[in-house]
């Protein structure tokens, strides 16, 4: 399996799932995070208020926020290699970066999806 390594933008605490408002992406995130987890996927999540070291000693990541920016945030990483800016992946996403086979609710979505014509979802 292949190693994730998420970094997020400061946030409050080292989910992001706290305080009085809370972003729906942090909540989902740190679900699928923790199903990637129980799967046996390696992942870490980094903040960048509480961990600035780990983004200015990891190349590929001083790199970017040298270009884009701490809006840029968050990035992901697997094996050491950019894959995701921007925003957090999903399930699938981590699934297949940890090399794990698609959950069975994306294929479920996929099925479902009836996009012929005259369904009105395209």
């Amino acid at each position: 399996m292949s190693a994730i390594q998420v970094f997020d933008p400061a946030l409050c605490c080292s989910s992001g799932v706290c305080g009085t408002e809370i972003d729906q992406a942090l909540v989902t995130f740190a679900a699928d995070v923790a199903w990637a987890k129980e799967q046996g996927v390696a992942i870490e999540r980094f903040n960048l208020a509480q961990q600035p070291m780990q983004f200015a000693e990891t190349p590929a990541v001083s790199a970017f926020l040298t270009h884009a920016g701490e809006e840029g945030l968050p990035l992901v990483l697997v094996e050491g290699q950019v894959v995701l800016t921007g925003r957090y992946p999903s399930r699938s996403e981590l699934a297949r970066y940890g090399g794990l086979p698609v959950p069975q609710a994306a294929i479920k979505g996929i099925v479902k999806g009836d996009c012929s014509s005259g369904s009105g979802c395209c």
